[in-house]
């Protein structure tokens, strides 16, 4: 997006992020080059280990309403 022109304004609302961060990261890219911008993955490690998170899955394949929800919606609150 730096190198086709793209404003800071453009870029932070398309990456749903800050001007501040992408001005930060624009400067980065100008001084170090794509390197600098490259993503490292996760700032943290995940909260639910391999196993847990597929049990997660099944529950949330089995759908809202075989969990006591009143519709197919899910909402973050009982997810």
């Amino acid at each position: 997006m730096f190198a086709a022109g793209q404003g800071s304004t453009e870029v932070a609302k398309e990456l749903r992020v800050s001007v501040r961060s992408v001005q930060r990261w624009r400067r980065a890219w100008r001084e170090t080059g794509e390197d600098a911008v490259r993503s490292r993955g996760p700032a943290s490690r995940p909260k639910l280990s391999e196993a847990l998170f597929a049990v997660l899955e099944e529950e949330l394949a089995k759908g809202p309403v075989a969990h006591g929800r009143p519709d197919q919606r899910w909402t973050l609150g009982p997810v």
